[in-house]
This record gives C-alpha cells, structure tokens and sequence, in this order.
C-alpha cells in the first residue's frame, strides 16, 4: 500500500516502509488508528501460532463489529481470536475500561474518583496501556464523561 502524502503517513518502527495514519476496516468501512503488533501479540489467544508482517495493522473499536485488529493486507482477527475480551466493544457493567488496574465500566460509574486515580498513574507513568489495553493506547478517553 502506497500513501499519497507525508501528512497521511508515518514511519514503521524501522523507518523504511510508511504505514498509513488511519486505515479502513474490512468489514465496517469505517477508518481506524494503528496499533502495534506487540499490542495484539498480547492479546491473541495463540500468539505463538501468529506472526507479524511488516505492514501496518490496526484497531477497530466499533461494537457492531467482530473485527478487533486488520492490516494492510485485508486480513482479519476478530473477537473470538482473542484471549482478551475487548471491553470498549462489549460496553457492559462489567467490561474493562482500564486493563492496568482493572476498571470496569460499572466500577468507572459509580465512583467519579477512580477515573482521577488512572490520571494521576498515567502522569508519572505507572500504566501499561501499549499492552495491556488491547487497543494499545490510554484508556482514558473511554471512561464516562
């Protein structure tokens, strides 16, 4: 896959093939941000039996959606696939917001001060969200507003 300008591109982690900013799903349509393949290798319930390709993958956070990450190259992994259930997809009480310190969505509902707490841990640094969230970033943009 080619980009067509640098404003739509950024480089791999080896700076030799450029990755698309944003990518559509295959299934939905709809453009996503990437995510890291360490990030799903995480998260796949045989990751031993999956390999990276050097191509950009990405995160599909729509609900309606089976496909949880794809890449460049059309293919797939969905839901089923993972050993992690996928808490912005499920949006139930008892979905993960916060895979770092357990946070539910009923948790993040009921007590406004939970959402203060993971501020203060990202901000001296004491979350792992390019892993353990599985679309590899903070998960405070999912906590209610």
């Amino acid at each position: 896959m080619s980009c067509c300008s640098k404003q739509a591109c950024e480089q791999t982690n080896t700076g030799v093939n450029p990755i698309p900013r944003k990518l559509t799903c295959p299934v939905n349509g709809k453009a996503y941000s990437p995510v890291e393949p360490k990030t799903m290798s995480h998260h796949l319930k045989q990751a031993w039996n999956w390999q990276a390709l050097e191509q950009g993958y990405y995160f599909c956070d729509d609900p309606e959606c089976d496909v949880v990450y794809f890449a460049e190259d059309g293919s797939v992994i969905k839901k089923p696939e993972l050993r992690t259930a996928v808490g912005i997809k499920e949006m139930k009480p008892d979905s993960l917001l916060c895979y770092c310190y357990g946070v539910t969505l009923r948790d993040a509902q009921s007590d406004a001060n939970i959402k203060e707490f993971v501020i203060q841990k990202t901000k001296v640094n004491e979350c792992s969200c390019d892993t353990r969230n599985p679309s590899g970033r903070c998960c405070l943009k999912d906590f209610p507003k």
